[in-house]
Formats: C-alpha cells, structure tokens, sequence
C-alpha cells in the first residue's frame, strides 16, 4: 500500500511540470524571448503555434523546430494591425480545434529616441505593438482559453515598467500599462479559470537591444552588468524558463502577478 501511495505521489508531482495535451499560441516566435520560449513550451510538451512578420526568418525557424522534432506551426501575421490579429486567432483556433491553454502575448517593439524626438508615427507604432495587440489578442482568446478549462495568458513586460530610462518613454509606458493590465485580468477572468501574470525582463542578449548594444559596443554592456549584483545582462533562456513556470500545472495559484527577471538590478542599492 505505502509503495502505490508513492507512486501515486510521484505521478502527481510529475504532472504538475508537463504540457503534454496542452496548446499554446507565442507572437513573435523566430527571435530573441520569443523564440526561446517557443522552444521551452514545446520541449515541456506543448503543441505550439507562433508568428512572426518575416516569412523567411518563420521558415526557417519551423524547419529547425521539425528537425528537433517539437510540436510548433507558425504563420504570417504583424501583431500591430487588428485585421491581422483576427486572422492569426482564428487559424490557432482552426489548428487547435477551439481549445487554448496557453497564450503569451511576446512581440513587441522599441524606438530608442529623447521625448521630444518621436513623432506620431513612432508613437502609434510601439502603442499598437506592445499594447493594442496585448489587449486585443486577450479579447480574442478568452473563448478559446475558457474552452480549455484551465486557460494562461502570460505577458511579456519590462522593467521599464517600473523604472526610468533614458530614451524609451513610450515603450516604458506600454510595459506599465500592460503590469496593470495583467492584473486587472486576472481578476475579471479567474471567474472563467484563466489566470494571467506577466514577466518583466531587464536588459537580456536580444536584437531588441542590438541597436544599443552596436552603438555603445562593449561600454553599453559593462554599465549595465555593473548595475545587476549578478553581473551580467540576462539570456533569452532565463527569461523562457519563468514564462514556462507560469504555464505549467505548477503554478495554477499563480494570479496576476508581474515577476521580474534582472539579476536583481532593480532591487540594486549599491548602483
């Protein structure tokens, strides 16, 4: 009897940290967080479906997932225009047969520029990017994550959020915006069993920051290393890992909370 009840035990913990039967839908999958959490889902079980606006760089990256024999389709879609965003649900909830467990709301956009600098155009591009899209694509998929039974809309925030930085206004104000409205889904959705929460990276090795990281080359990284206790700028992996948690059985108590990825950076008295 105590040997079954171990059993039974051990294949109740091994069920809280797999996706196996679940599915889930990543935006902007072929780069940087986006990619390594596409291929952490999968490696977990899950069948996954991503996008990007390049259609090349999906290919590719769908052929590097069928070589390693993870679950993971894509298509076409630019998160920024709703037309696009109809479209792209309506083909995960096609391939998924109207069920979606996971969905997490990744692409996203920055234009490093003073205040005074953006322009209109710039404006609207990030807001449609980080946020529009975010909120949109929720509205879309609470039907399909409701269908699930147990739904998880993980958003991909900043730590700009929560502190200033130079030159990043607007996206700094899409990343609070989406913390809040993380929250403020959670609370109205855990009605349905879909939670939501939200991670926050710092500076982590992606072509987002590439621009700054080419123009202040090896200057820009040792300023911001030195800012993080633990010495170093974070890896796309690091962050994938936590998004992974969030999804998984393991954290069906987790609800609207935003977790911060930085190395303790900004936790960090001693800048």
């Amino acid at each position: 009897m105590e040997g079954a009840d171990q059993k039974c035990g051990d294949n109740q913990a091994a069920g809280r940290w797999t996706l196996v039967g679940t599915t889930a839908l990543v935006t902007g999958g072929t780069k940087g967080i986006g990619h390594a959490i596409v291929e952490e889902l999968a490696r977990f079980g899950a069948a996954v479906h991503t996008c990007s606006r390049n259609e090349a760089e999906l290919k590719e990256c769908l052929q590097q997932w069928r070589a390693l024999n993870l679950k993971v389709t894509g298509s076409v879609c630019d998160v920024s225009s709703p037309v696009e965003r109809d479209k792209l649900m309506e083909t995960a909830s096609s391939i998924f047969h109207g069920k979606l467990h996971v969905l997490v709301n990744n692409a996203g956009t920055a234009i490093w520029k003073p205040v005074v600098e953006y322009n209109p155009e710039d404006y609207r591009r990030i807001i449609n990017t980080n946020l529009d899209s975010a909120f949109h694509l929720s509205q879309l998929a609470h039907p399909l994550l409701k269908a699930s039974g147990r739904g998880s809309i993980v958003n991909i925030s900043s730590v700009a959020g929560f502190v200033g930085l130079d030159s990043l206004s607007v996206y700094a104000a899409t990343k609070g915006a989406l913390n809040q409205l993380t929250r403020s889904l959670a609370c109205e959705w855990a009605k349905d069993n879909i939670r939501a929460n939200c991670v926050a990276p710092a500076y982590i090795r992606t072509p987002l920051i590439q621009p700054v990281m080419l123009s202040e080359d090896e200057e820009f990284v040792a300023k911001e290393a030195h800012r993080v206790p633990l010495g170093r700028l974070g890896e796309p992996e690091e962050v994938a890992a936590v998004v992974a948690f969030l999804c998984l059985p393991a954290s069906y108590y987790v609800d609207g909370q935003v977790i911060i990825v930085d190395g303790a950076r900004t936790v960090n008295g001693n800048n």
